[in-house]
């Protein structure tokens, strides 16, 4: 029954029923058959899985987000960087890396990065002559910081699994999160060479494009700073952001009317959906892990073989990264972290460097077939066919994605050094 629940899991998946019903029934099949766990119980951790007060912040976010951009505050926060930086050759590519990675700040989704910001960009950079394949693949290339940079969805993930501190781990991805941006900057100035540069705004006009976002600016100011003054925990925070972005949207820009509102409630809704069935399906996962031992059987046999830190890291991203070949973020975070967890533990490895090891392999698998949503997203945006996106992709973008990965791991300050002064 153990391997029939494993098997009927794996072929739901591929034959392209939604991963939170292959979780659910696979490892449900499992429990109930093979482990003897009632439906009533598992119904009990599903709730239990759903309900941790962390998880709030995970709508909310999504909700700031989704008013911002009913309200023409990306577009605002868009046309505040092409001014400074529409000039350059290839001021376009880093225009939009820039948004993007700011977007970020505020929305905490990588697919919402991708949808709001490429929708504002992609028109734009076809116009002046660049490829729409390109285009497609670094937008989705970008939005892989969205799993660093503060506040992030796979933070609050990756707290409620393993209990630690969700302002630590927004500290922790920031540092990283800007890194990976300044990068993939430097190689967008390389690629784009070529490419013809936008007019040069005057002082004047930059200073009246920073005033007309400058609310969109404050934003991430708003959240973080709170945030760390001790002002609000990162879940009032996410509360704060949707008031801040309602009232600033509809009462100083008035762009934001009541059909507007109802739009973005009910894309938070079905994006919460989506995530929260995933969480609950995942919960199955958590009975067989503590049913069978699995993760302490995997921390015995580490301490005996005498696996190192450095190690364990390296594993945790193949692992990610393999995953990411066939599940989204949030599943592939539901089954990695519970397993490497205790043997993080054991080995004394700091827990802010196993989150960013693992958001940035997470954020990778989102560009490797045959999944790859991001890549599929992205190309959808642009109308372009996902083959075309992913020959861009390869082998320039994900090189250099994957050499910040290793560089995180290899360099631990890029995890912990903010975590630690923020500490003090």
């Amino acid at each position: 029954m153990f391997f029939l629940g494993i098997g009927l899991g794996l072929a739901l998946l591929v034959v392209g029923v939604p991963i939170f019903l292959g979780f659910a029934l696979g490892a449900g099949t499992i429990c109930t058959y093979h482990l003897n766990v009632s439906w009533f119980a598992l119904s009990q951790v599903m709730f239990e899985s759903t309900t941790k007060y962390i998880l709030l912040a995970i709508p909310l976010y999504i909700l700031a987000a989704n008013l911002m951009v009913q309200g023409g505050l990306a577009q605002r926060l868009a046309d505040v960087f092409l001014g400074f930086v529409g000039h350059w050759r290839g001021g376009l590519a880093i225009a939009l890396i820039l948004t993007e990675g700011f977007f970020s700040a505020i929305s905490g989704s990588i697919l919402a990065s991708i949808v709001t910001i490429g929708g504002i960009f992609i028109p734009l950079m076809l116009a002046r002559g660049y490829d729409r394949a390109f285009v497609a693949a670094l937008v989705a290339s970008v939005a892989g910081i969205d799993a660093l940079i503060p506040p992030s969805n796979a933070a609050i993930i990756y707290c409620a699994i393993t209990g630690a501190s969700v302002s630590d781990a927004f500290a922790a991805g920031l540092l990283p999160g800007v890194f990976q941006m300044f990068v993939l900057m430097a190689v967008c100035r390389v690629v784009c060479r070529d490419m013809a540069p936008e007019k040069r705004y005057t002082w004047q006009e930059r200073w009246s494009m920073t005033c007309r976002g400058g609310t969109a600016l404050l934003m991430p100011v708003v959240i973080l700073g709170g945030i760390y003054s001790g002002t609000f925990t990162p879940t009032e925070a996410a509360a704060v952001a949707c008031i801040y972005a309602a009232v600033v949207s509809g009462f100083i820009h008035r762009e934001l009317d009541w059909s507007k509102i109802w739009k973005a409630l009910t894309s938070t809704a079905l994006t919460t959906s989506v995530i929260f069935a995933i969480i609950a399906a995942s919960s199955f996962l958590s009975v067989i892990l503590a049913y069978t031992r699995i993760p302490q059987q995997i921390t015995e046999w580490c301490l005996h073989m005498g696996v190192s830190p450095l190690t364990l890291l390296l594993a945790v991203a193949v692992a990610s990264l393999i995953l990411g070949t066939f599940l989204e973020a949030v599943p592939n975070m539901y089954i990695t972290i519970p397993l490497i967890f205790p043997v993080a533990l054991a080995l004394k490895l700091d827990l802010m460097q196993l989150y960013v090891a693992a958001g940035v392999f997470i954020g990778i698998g989102l560009l490797t077939p045959p999944v790859c949503v991001g890549v599929y997203t992205a190309a959808a945006v642009a109308q372009e066919s996902p083959q075309r996106v992913l020959r861009k992709l390869y082998p320039t973008f994900v090189l250099v994605l994957v050499g910040c990965g290793l560089l995180y791991i290899l360099v631990p300050a890029f995890s912990n050094w903010l975590p630690a002064v923020l500490a003090r």
